[in-house]
């Protein structure tokens, strides 16, 4: 395949680590708002560094670093439970090739990041480092870069599933008016509705018509793809194995307790069930949600703390990048947040669309927005007015403008490493190896998103 065999070469050529890109997208950042922007309160060039050094420490995104964090580390010592690694186990034995591979991977790693994007995201790099390991041991042949954008694909269909930020916010009662700081007398304000229901958004018929497509249409490029593409070695590290000791005595005893463990485990699920039964009953999954109960499971999976601390260790070393990454988006976030670059760009795009074109124009400004600002949550908060007030202008229904926010956001997830970082730190692939595949996913999954924006 001559076109993807170019993209792989220019790729390799081309994209940097992704701390590199996340260095240079800072960069670049700050020199458009020196240029594009105005000063507020005096010295501008200084003005820009400090919104750049209050984004990267804004304590509301640290927690949600540590947060992403967490989903990484405890997903990764899940995984090296036994019961885990032999359900997973069981899976891989129906891979014999890159086929099978791509279509399992893909088809189960949408399903789930549809319910939720935080399993989505831990899910699909699990399963596309046990897939590498069983041709690994089994000795079939796979491209695993390929088999690594599989395990990513989950991230260009989440907005739109059920753990999806606008169409979540906006069905909540006064999230709406709340977006807008005028008088409540302004004629947009009294033209928007209290909340806009998830019946219309995300469990509409079309929405949920094109997650069907794209059930389809993903796994069906990946498997053509995987069809005439090259094998990959793989050079994944064996785990280790976690040895019993031959003598136990003393405090190792309680270290050592299985009971203990029962005990522990079982007060953490229990708490977790007190705690969120509600959310549960609402199908509403959060990060610190996922991470209570990927906790919990992990003490009663794991044959004791020993066992639990020795899967610790091996765990934590992927989320070195995550910790020192997340800074410098939030400070990306920050320029494009208070020096109104966001509202310039989705400005811009309205300011020249039709009642026909809004919904794809809106499209592209959020996928355009998401490349600096890759936080669905946060780039809704800014963009989200921009949005709702264009669609009433234009007289286009609320629920149509907020999934055309989401399907943009979404899909250059696919572009932007960010996002990736716990798949790579798991599969131990690079991001220049993955991203010639997200690539071409991201333009199939374009062109189903604004055919489905257009015909709706």
């Amino acid at each position: 395949m001559k076109i993807t065999q170019y993209i792989e070469s220019a790729f390799k050529k081309l994209i940097p680590a992704p701390f590199t890109l996340a260095v240079l997208l800072s960069i670049l950042t700050i020199l458009i708002a020196m240029l594009f922007t105005n000063s507020s309160r005096g010295n501008h060039v200084v003005e820009i560094l400090q919104y750049w050094q209050e984004g990267m420490w804004e304590p509301s995104l640290l927690v949600f670093a540590v947060q992403m964090m967490l989903i990484l580390v405890l997903g990764h010592v899940l995984v090296l439970s036994r019961p885990v690694a032999w359900l997973t186990g069981k899976l891989t034995n129906l891979v014999t090739g890159n086929s099978s591979a791509v279509i399992l991977v893909s088809v189960s790693t949408m399903l789930v990041a549809f319910f939720n994007w935080g399993l989505g995201l831990i899910f699909g790099a699990i399963m596309a480092r046990k897939v590498g390991e069983a041709a690994r041991d089994r000795g079939f042949n796979i491209n695993y870069p390929l088999i690594g954008a599989a395990g990513y694909v989950g991230l260009m269909v989440w907005h739109g599933g059920i753990s999806g930020s606008a169409p979540l916010k906006v069905a909540e009662n006064g999230h709406i008016a709340s977006l807008f700081t005028q008088s409540s007398d302004d004629p947009i304000i009294s033209n928007l509705p209290s909340f806009i229901s998830t019946d219309t958004t995300i469990f509409a018929s079309w929405n949920l018509i094109i997650f069907g497509i794209l059930l389809v249409a993903i796994p069906l490029a990946l498997w053509i793809i995987g069809k005439r593409t090259a094998s990959t070695s793989i050079n994944l590290p064996v785990e280790k194995k976690i040895e019993k000791s031959k003598l136990i005595e003393g405090a190792e005893k309680i270290d050592n307790s299985r009971l203990l463990k029962i005990i522990f485990g079982s007060l953490l699920l229990a708490a977790f069930f007190a705690s969120y039964y509600k959310e549960l009953l609402s199908a509403k999954l959060t990060p610190n949600m996922l991470n209570f109960f990927m906790l919990a499971i992990c003490i009663l999976l794991h044959r004791s703390f020993v066992s639990f601390l020795s899967a610790l260790e091996e765990s934590i070393t992927g989320a070195a990048a995550i910790l020192i990454q997340f800074p410098l988006y939030f400070g990306i976030m920050g320029i494009m947040k208070e020096t109104g670059l966001v509202g310039d760009i989705a400005g811009f795009f309205t300011n020249i669309a039709t009642d026909n074109t809004l919904p794809v124009f809106t499209f592209f400004s959020a996928g355009i927005v998401n490349i600096f600002v890759p936080s669905g949550g946060g780039q809704w908060a800014i963009q989200g007015p921009i949005v709702l007030e264009s669609a009433i202008k234009l007289g286009i229904p609320l629920n149509k403008a907020v999934m055309a926010f989401a399907y943009g956001d979404q899909i250059t997830n696919m572009l932007q490493p960010f996002w990736a970082l716990p798949l790579l730190a798991i599969t131990k692939l690079k991001a220049r190896e993955i991203l010639p595949y997200t690539l071409i996913m991201m333009v199939v999954g374009a062109f189903i998103y604004i055919g489905g924006l257009l015909l709706i």
